[in-house]
């Protein structure tokens, strides 16, 4: 065996299988490891080198199977049977192995989650890289504080319904919400869900972290429906728009009110794809329904849609207003764009709630007043 030139001797070997005292054999796998550890394996001595450890893996003495795990915790070598078995030892044994091994796969990783118990759930969440299969069952099956230390794990991958089902168990919990919070991206549906759950100092977290601006600030004053609109205006054409319309259409939520508030604003790609969602429409034949198709296409996607006829003039005004300005053509920063959006289509003749005007006319003095501040980097004009 390569590995022992120069490093082992039949005697260390001998001294692992036979030593006549745990710390011999201990000694022994220290030096072993090391030597595995540090060399290059052809393919019969790592099959040797595996051999050995398996040998180790199953001593009686603590000591023997700590100087494997501690040495070889990130190798490898380390076969997978020989991880799996370390993997339900004793605590000081399986949280190395369990913390780095490549050994495991994402289906060993989510099995320990599942019946490993908090201690091993943890050193699991802290792993440096976690992919969304093992985070889905740390969400569903995992203690607070695994959930908590997945969350705050820059290499923890979490889809969506994971984190929907983070926030689902723990929405009482201040430190998984801020964990949450201060993730380096979060789908829209998950964002949205997470400002109704805040308050104080952890809106705050959310608003800076995420750029929010005023949406999450003003949650306590403004209706959900505001704060979800200003969200995905926040948000821009990063935005995974399909999945977070689908998500509110899921959760009863894809109003008229809503619609035209971001019609109004110039947010043609929320209204576009929530008409879409409400017809169970394509997106693009309902954008070309909604922009091209001549004076009855809006009409014919928006009663489909199942939207209130005395509406109707409203989103008319608002989309007419949203072509104007397009047309017009030439470089304009995303709120002066809103600004005048807003302020013509205020005045134009048309049917709309008190509540809603409301709401618009204080869209607009806050853009307003965003408009006296020193200038920003200018952004691309407003496109849907």
């Amino acid at each position: 065996m390569s590995v022992t030139r120069g490093a082992l001797t039949e005697g260390d070997i001998r001294s692992l299988v036979k030593g006549a005292t745990p710390d011999e054999r201990a000694a022994a796998a220290e030096k072993l490891c090391r030597a595995i550890g540090g060399s290059e394996l052809s393919d019969s001595d790592r099959a040797m080198a595996q051999d050995i450890l398996r040998l180790m893996a199953r001593d009686m003495t603590e000591m023997v199977r700590r100087a494997l795990v501690v040495t070889l915790k990130e190798s490898p070598v380390v076969p997978r049977d020989v991880a799996m078995h370390l993997a339900s030892d004793v605590a000081a044994i399986a949280l190395p192995i369990l913390s780095f091994s490549p050994a495991f796969t994402d289906d060993d990783l989510a099995e320990v989650v599942r019946l490993g118990g908090p201690v091993r759930q943890l050193a699991i969440a802290r792993r440096p890289r976690l992919s969304s299969k093992v985070t889905d069952v740390i969400a569903e099956a995992g203690d607070e504080p695994a959930v908590h230390a997945a969350c705050v794990n820059p290499g923890a991958d979490f889809s969506e319904p994971g984190l929907t089902r983070v926030l689902e168990r723990f929405e009482r919990s201040e430190r998984v919400l801020a964990a949450v919070a201060l993730r380096n991206a979060l789908p829209l549906s998950v964002a949205e869900k997470l400002i109704g759950l805040l308050a104080g100092e952890l809106r705050e977290q959310l608003a800076a972290r995420y750029g929010l601006g005023e949406a999450a600030g003003d949650v306590a004053e403004l209706t959900r429906e505001r704060a979800t609109v200003d969200l995905v205006d926040e948000a821009g054409r990063a935005a995974d728009l399909k999945a977070f319309v689908a998500h509110l259409g899921k959760e009863g939520r894809l109003s008229a009110s809503l619609l035209l508030r971001a019609a109004a604003q110039g947010q043609m790609g929320l209204f576009e794809w929530g008409v879409a969602e409400l017809a169970c429409v394509p997106h693009h034949r309902t954008w070309l329904m909604i922009h091209d198709a001549g004076p009855l296409g809006l009409r014919a996607i928006y009663d489909r849609a199942g939207l209130p006829a005395r509406l109707y003039g409203a989103f008319r005004a608002a989309v007419d207003t949203f072509h104007a300005l397009e047309a017009e053509g030439g470089p304009m920063e995303r709120e002066r764009f809103q600004t005048q959006m807003l302020q013509r289509f205020l005045s134009r003749p048309h049917t709309i709630n008190r509540e809603d005007l409301d709401y618009l006319l204080e869209r607009m003095d806050r853009l307003s007043r965003r408009e006296e501040l020193p200038a920003a980097a200018p952004e691309a004009r407003l496109a849907g």
